[in-house]
């Protein structure tokens, strides 16, 4: 039998209160098994593994044992209850009881020897962290007609691409951005021309770009970029000076980026990045591996674990642009392949399920960037077309994942420049 979602009778704040007596709460439990004891709470978190909760073997009428999922991971990695001898809802423990809803907390007690163990409550917490809309957007650090540039245009929220002004920072190309903070970002890493750095530039809740901030990580281009967890940050994949790699670097909630953490899934560059879900993922997709262009996809827990390599879905390429739409969902679009461009999108649901090929609208083109803007919608803009010439046209994409057709290019044209949404005020 499975846990069913019921009314709050808690409050509704979707909190779990306490027995009149008063539980006794237990640190948090993240092994993958734990035998628990009448008159205490257990805060369950599952982020690495399912768990197994072993009830006691004797209990007297009333007890009480309270579980919560402490991560909202329990949709992923359910936990599992053995009854250890007594009855749960009537039934022996020769039954399955499991509870795989994230978010949930379980009341249990025990009502005697004929129906054993009761969930009077089983719900799912109320009170779901909302990460604020992103309203605004910035497009930067790029490889222009004049060569390497730190050139800005904002992107207001309703979309328009404002003209030139001038940026801050070492100007470079083939870096990637992403929000932090709910409402800042930073740009990191890149090519400058005279080489790869690892430096990095924040950006305020006004679109202020900072001076450089010195690197921390392997200098390399041709990354991606993703928000995570709600409020934090992942760079992921890219080349370096001696090839393409899979490392990555996480970013706090106050813009610092971490050291280097050893990569899962299949080195390339040309790659992109973008968040999804309800609950803070993201997930990195196609680019370029050493054997040629490549649709591989990999999962980023909303703690910012890096998964395993997913067999590609849509057509293999480089260098496409993302954006998030509709408040959970996202989509990889344009791109590079075997010589030529591409305009096919694939969305991407709330799971992190990628789409097969759509057909695009736009030009096709690859070294393009694209952003959030609006709170539910994004845009893409940019890019390299065919026999090496660049562009300045940019497409909208509406709250349901509609590619427009081109807009009318502001500011100068250019290729694989950074871009990110920032400030949760339109």
């Amino acid at each position: 039998m499975s846990g069913l979602v019921k009314d709050n009778i808690f409050g509704s704040s979707g909190s779990v209160a306490a027995a009149a007596g008063g539980l006794s709460w237990q640190s948090v439990v993240t092994a993958s098994t734990v035998t628990v004891s009448s008159g205490k709470g257990y805060f369950i978190n599952t982020t690495s593994n399912a768990c197994t909760i072993t009830l006691p073997s004797a209990a007297d009428v009333g007890d009480q044992i309270i579980l919560v999922d402490y991560a909202r991971t329990w949709g992923t990695n359910a936990i599992t209850i053995d009854s250890n001898g007594l009855k749960f809802q009537y039934e022996t423990d020769a039954y399955t009881v499991d509870y795989d809803t994230a978010g949930q907390a379980v009341n249990l007690i025990y009502s005697g020897a004929t129906v054993g163990w009761t969930p009077s409550s089983d719900i799912v917490n109320a009170l779901e962290p909302v990460a604020p809309p992103t309203q605004r957007a910035i497009m930067t650090f790029q490889n222009g007609a004049s060569g390497y540039t730190n050139t800005i245009n904002l992107i207001a929220s309703n979309g328009v691409v404002a003209s030139d002004s001038t940026g801050t920072g070492t100007a470079r190309a083939y870096l990637n951005g992403a929000s932090y903070g709910g409402d800042k970002g930073i740009f990191a890493f890149g090519n400058s021309g005279a080489g790869k750095v690892s430096m990095s530039n924040l950006v305020n809740n006004n679109g202020g770009v900072s001076a450089d901030v010195t690197g921390v990580g392997t200098a390399r281009a041709t990354l991606a970029a993703a928000g995570y967890g709600f409020d934090k940050a992942i760079f992921g994949y890219g080349q370096t000076a001696s090839g393409v790699v899979s490392m990555s670097n996480l970013v706090s909630n106050q813009g610092v980026v971490a050291s280097d953490v050893t990569g899962v899934g299949t080195a390339r560059g040309d790659i992109a990045g973008v968040s999804y879900g309800s609950s803070g993922q993201a997930v990195f997709a196609y680019g370029e591996n050493s054997s040629g262009n490549s649709n591989l996809s990999n999962l980023v827990s909303n703690v910012g674990v890096i998964g395993s390599d997913v067999s590609g879905v849509g057509t293999a390429r480089r260098a496409p642009a993302t954006s998030t739409y509709g408040g959970d969902k996202a989509i990889f679009c344009f791109g590079g392949r075997n010589g030529a461009n591409t305009n096919a999108r694939n969305l991407v649901n709330n799971l992190g399920v990628i789409a097969s090929d759509a057909s695009g609208a736009g030009t096709s083109r690859a070294e393009l960037s694209g952003t959030n803007y609006g709170g539910d919608k994004g845009i893409v803009a940019y890019g390299s077309i065919s026999n090496g010439n660049t562009t300045a046209v940019s497409n909208l994409i509406s709250n349901s994942g509609v590619v427009a057709s081109d807009t009318s290019g502001v500011g100068t044209v250019r290729v694989s420049q950074g871009a990110l949404g920032y400030s949760s005020a339109a």
